[in-house]
């Protein structure tokens, strides 16, 4: 899957029914998004084929981060078989997403 292409609330939903997924909102604009994208981009190579890892821009999915309460950015959120199990507001490490990743998986 192709991380950076927008997905629908309908893929969305359905990339995050079965296993574990780190969901990364963020914005273009938003300087710690800008951050968090590299440390985003090393755990997606790190939990290749273990989890899925999506970045999803709020401003081209507005109706989405209402509906799931995104009120800052970036957000990042664990779901495990479509649960949504942890969730971190602002720029987080990658020893911290990794952590809690890897709690997800176990």
């Amino acid at each position: 899957m192709d991380r950076n292409k927008p997905l629908s609330r309908q893929q969305f939903k359905k990339t995050i029914q079965i296993g574990v997924s780190l969901v990364d909102f963020n914005a273009p604009w938003c300087a710690p998004c800008i951050a968090q994208k590299p440390i985003v981009d090393q755990l997606a190579k790190l939990y290749a084929g273990k989890a899925s890892v999506i970045e999803i821009n709020v401003d081209g999915n507005q109706q989405s981060a209402m509906e799931l309460g995104i009120t800052s950015i970036p957000t990042l959120i664990i779901y495990k078989n479509g649960a949504e199990i942890e969730r971190f507001i602002g720029l987080q490490k990658a020893e911290v997403l990794s952590e809690a990743i890897d709690k997800a998986l176990a």
